[in-house]
């Protein structure tokens, strides 16, 4: 309210003193035959000078504290009826996060690789009938479309040299991102976004993890975030990267939309790190969490789950579980089911 008073100031001073205000001079009411006003004018003009009057000095502080609590609860009412969300929590995401020797849930990196080639629509959606998530990387083509794709050039999946942000969508659907696989998936094209998301929106149970691959900016994580929402799919979308600049970006155009810093090294106490940034989980390394295991009991007790990246072993498995990681991401999703059915029956 005083910064609204300071910045008014200027104006307030360029306009006629209120008629019984303490500081100003008192007016001569009678007329002039050379400047007169006609009385009604002059009762016009009160009504506003005393306002402005009343801007110029301020209330008591009590009346100020009174009149700031009844802003901050008509704020709160509003952003309860508009149905603004607050931030989401790793437990709304995750459920209960692991004790040490619970198992983890399984993440199945670009689809169940496996079984088909990775972030295909036959591998991601083998993914999502099983896994409790599935994960995939998106970029954008050149024409701004989000396309599912890892690579930083498409030369080891289709052959070719350049990359996802130099050809546009219709390019980029031309390719056949299967046949490198095996014969029998040739033919198989790079998906959208769109196509991804409504699939996963078929299938209520599934959820994902989607990477945004390098970095992005504001305008474009929207793209992205107003997907999803378009979708019906917030709160069942994790949204993750490496990049600093794109997790600031998706902080400020989307902070209800859960996100996830992929980190190779957890640094000594990760905490602050993900209150900065408004995390649900970081995604690391086993060798990270075997090194720093005091940084996954710090983020547990703090509320912020703990996933790693790429396990593919039961040794890996076995190690991360007994320190309580909470989810493990692997190219072996049924054989880590199959895993965890022996180890930890009833799971």
């Amino acid at each position: 309210m005083t910064r609204t008073i300071r910045a008014i100031a200027p104006t307030i001073a360029l306009l006629p003193d209120a008629p019984n205000a303490p500081d100003a001079p008192r007016q001569d009411t009678r007329q002039n035959p050379t400047t007169s006003t006609p009385p009604s004018a002059q009762r016009r003009r009160r009504p506003s000078a005393r306002i402005l009057h009343r801007l110029a000095h301020p209330p008591r502080r009590s009346v100020r504290v009174l009149l700031g609590a009844v802003g901050v609860a008509s704020v709160s009412v509003m952003l309860i009826v508009t149905g603004i969300p607050t931030s989401a929590t790793a437990r709304d995401v995750f459920g209960a996060l692991r004790a040490p020797g619970e198992p983890a849930f399984i993440v199945g990196h670009r689809g169940d690789r496996a079984s088909a080639p990775e972030n295909t629509m036959t591998s991601l959606e083998l993914a999502m009938d099983r896994l409790a998530y599935v994960e995939t990387d998106v970029q954008l083509s050149r024409d701004g479309v989000p396309m599912l794709f890892h690579d930083t050039d498409l030369e080891r999946i289709t052959g070719d040299h350049r990359s996802v942000g130099d050809l546009d969508e219709a390019a980029l659907r031309k390719l056949d991102v299967g046949a490198w696989y095996g014969d029998e998936f040739a033919g198989e094209r790079m998906p959208t976004l769109d196509e991804f998301l409504s699939a996963l929106a078929e299938r209520p149970d599934a959820r994902a993890l989607v990477e945004l691959k390098a970095d992005w900016t504001a305008d474009e994580a929207r793209t992205v975030v107003d997907r999803i929402e378009r979708h019906g799919l917030r709160g069942r979308v994790v949204l993750q990267s490496f990049s600093l600049e794109t997790l600031f970006a998706l902080q400020r155009v989307a902070p209800s939309t859960p996100r996830i810093m992929l980190i190779r090294e957890l640094p000594a106490d990760p905490v602050p790190l993900a209150q900065r940034l408004g995390l649900v989980g970081f995604g690391t390394t086993a060798k990270s969490v075997v090194a720093q295991p005091q940084a996954l009991e710090a983020l547990h007790a703090a509320e912020i789950a703990v996933l790693c990246y790429t396990l593919n072993s039961h040794e890996k498995w076995e190690e991360v579980g007994a320190l309580g990681v909470d989810g493990i991401i692997t190219d072996e999703p049924s054989e880590l089911d199959e895993w965890l059915a022996v180890t930890a029956p009833g799971t």
